[in-house]
């Protein structure tokens, strides 16, 4: 039987196909959830034309697509739609309407106030799930129709009309110009990050939503964040770095002085201070922001929150009912207390539990310097929660420090999660005695790769033409660690061996490395503010740590060059992420034309990167401080002094 479909008369702008959920559980490795950036309008719409919760349907940007179907459909539109017309008769937002075999569905332009508009077909669009879900990732190219948006003459099939609800229209959120979006503090703040004044002043200020803004992230405009310290030590130059951490989804991270909110098609894991988290019922304003609107951060209490999420649960239950608005309840703009507090011992760090949001728990180990021992005993505990499988967590994230543990927060209550992981945690193996199945892996690479000088001349020309990393990145890590020669920086990148220790750094089975042996750890800082293109798979430094960017996008590391790739996605590889957490990985160099040859070689399925079984202990750093003790000090104390007189430079 031939399926119902829709065809695109012409496209708008970026019009993809989302569905609600997206594909959560893949952010360990990188994969956002993606999905509707609007969630709340885009569930209304769906149960509006009867749909289940799974359906797919479409989101557009600025301008809706023209569209026919060749069956009689139920159609509802929504979110910054109002123009919209089935054979040039208006239809109203919210409401249902039937839209007939043959005539034209125009959504028309988005004028504002809102961003994005949205279109749910009765029955769904039925494309192929990849990763468990119908929703497109436009930098990773896969889901939806093809991994992009859509374009004149796309043909999309409709589901199936059958065992679907009555239709019922529905109220629709407000569009504004002006937003208060609900937060809450943390968790990072006052005193180590921001002075109590800077906590003051960031949730005081009205902030400008940036016309560089997209699913990835909303950028925001104000004045620069009242700091606590002067740069981020091993983390980075800027005040605002720290070591990789994960972000939830909503989380606002300061990249640099610039804050962004992290969108449904954001990084999962940086390494930037993250002082506040926007609500889950207010996230789907992210879908909405529009460059120019103004924008208040509202702090308010974990109760306020899930009051409000309960709120929009029992609306989403029952369309009939009058969507009442509930009061801001604002809180203190403090963080939350502290769930739990770990004491260091013989065998473990010191240890603190925070929330970061009402549906995620961060959990912080040890000083804020890099530990291998605290890395080490950090995976043992996402470990022994992934083992002991708590009903309600939806997703762990390792960080070189940290962990976050997502939840579903109508199964699982933070406090009670906070109490598993105290108790798991005290049944740790002594991070020195364990020995950690790993793998060597040997990637080419080709230093002063032609895209990453591309890269950081489209930064010099329309974003920061007077950075002290332009027009060479290569050259500013020489300065800041005191090297004699450019030279001297490929040579130590490929001497070292980098362990693995985070993926989805930058997306996409990224990884976060760092080299085992001291002496090899380069200093050097992040871009402020972020690049807005890197090329896939550059390799760059940042802090103390390398990075592979798995996928084309922004950034903010260094970069030395470029390798294969690290992520592919195709029906045969039983996962698509090619590293694993503790890989150890060498570099040997190549030419441009020797890596073009095998990066088109591994992304065809032709050739694997080339890896041998090994093993990870601490036994190992511990040998390599033995071994060295003076080299190593040495070259600490002169980075350090190099790094002093860079930022020195800065201010003169």
């Amino acid at each position: 039987m031939t399926l119902a479909a829709v065809t695109v008369v012409a496209p708008g702008t970026q019009t993809t196909v989302q569905d609600l959920a997206g594909r959560p559980g893949l952010w360990d490795v990188g994969v956002p959830p993606s999905g509707a950036a609007d969630e709340l309008t885009f569930a209304l719409l769906n149960a509006a034309v009867g749909n289940p919760d799974t359906a797919a349907g479409l989101e557009c940007v600025l301008n809706g697509p023209v569209l026919t179907c060749d069956e009689d459909r139920l159609v509802c539109v929504g979110g910054a739609v109002r123009n919209a017309t089935v054979d040039n008769l208006r239809i109203r937002p919210g409401m249902v309407v039937r839209w007939p075999a043959g005539s034209v569905l125009d959504i028309g332009p988005l004028d504002g106030p809102g961003m994005r508009g949205y279109v749910a077909i009765q029955g769904g669009l039925d494309v192929p799930r990849v990763l468990g879900s119908r929703s497109t990732f436009i930098l990773g190219g896969f889901g939806g129709h093809g991994g992009k948006p859509l374009e004149a003459g796309d043909q999309m099939p409709l589901g199936r009309q059958e065992n679907l609800l009555s239709p019922v229209s529905v109220e629709l959120p407000t569009m504004s110009d002006s937003w208060q979006l609900r937060v809450i503090p943390g968790p990072h703040g006052a005193p180590e990050h921001l002075t109590d004044e800077g906590v003051d002043e960031f949730f005081a200020n009205s902030w400008i939503v940036d016309h560089r803004s997209d699913r990835t992230g909303v950028r925001l405009i104000g004045p620069t964040p009242g700091w606590a310290r002067t740069d981020g030590g091993e983390a980075g130059l800027h005040p605002s770095n720290v070591h990789d951490s994960a972000y939830p989804v909503g989380g606002i991270m300061l990249s640099g002085d610039t804050p962004v909110i992290v969108g449904k098609d954001g990084p999962s894991l940086g390494g930037f201070v993250v002082p506040a988290v926007v609500i889950e019922a207010d996230r789907w304003m992210l879908g909405q922001l529009r460059a120019g609107d103004a924008v208040q951060l509202v702090p308010v209490t974990l109760v306020a929150a899930t009051e409000a999420i309960e709120h929009r649960r029992r609306w989403l239950t029952d369309l009939r009912q009058e969507p009442a608005s509930i009061a801001v309840s604002t809180g203190t703009p403090s963080r939350p207390e502290i769930l739990h507090h770990g004491e260091r011992s013989a065998t473990a760090p010191s240890y603190t539990i925070r929330c970061a949001g009402e549906r995620h728990l961060l959990v912080e180990a040890g000083p804020a310097e890099l530990d291998l021992t605290v890395r080490v005993w950090i995976h043992l505990l996402a470990q022994a929660l992934r083992q002991d499988q708590p009903a309600g967590v939806a997703e762990i994230v390792e960080g070189v420090r940290s962990v976050l543990v997502a939840v579903d927060s109508s199964r699982l209550a933070l406090t009670t999660l906070a109490e598993r992981l105290a108790f798991l945690a005290a049944g740790l193996d002594d991070p020195e005695t364990v020995v950690l199945p790993a793998r060597e892996v040997v990637l080419p690479i080709a230093f002063d790769h032609p895209e990453a000088h591309e890269a950081m001349r489209r930064y010099a020309t329309s974003v920061r033409p007077d950075a002290p990393w332009c027009p060479d990145n290569v050259e500013f890590i020489r300065r800041v660690n005191d090297l004699d020669t450019r030279d001297e920086v490929f040579e130590i990148v490929q001497a070292a061996t980098y362990l693995v220790v985070g993926l989805g750094d930058v997306y996409l089975g990224a990884p976060v490395a760092v080299p085992v042996d001291p002496r090899h750890r380069l200093v050097t800082t992040k871009y402020n503010p972020a690049r807005t293109w890197t090329p896939q798979n550059a390799v760059g430094i940042g802090g103390i740590y390398l990075c592979v960017y798995g996928m084309e996008g922004p950034g903010g590391y260094q970069l030395v060059g470029r390798t294969v790739p690290v992520w592919r996605l195709s029906p045969t590889d039983e996962q698509p992420w090619l590293l694993r957490q503790f890989d150890l990985i060498r570099f040997t160099p190549v030419s441009a034309e020797q890596l073009a040859h095998e990066r088109a070689e591994i992304a065809a399925g032709r050739a694997d990167l080339k890896t041998t079984p090994a093993t990870f202990s601490i036994a190992d750093i511990r040998r390599i401080e033995q071994e060295a003790p003076v080299d190593i000090a040495t070259v600490r104390a002169r980075r350090r002094a190099a790094f002093e007189a860079e930022r020195a430079r800065w201010g003169a």
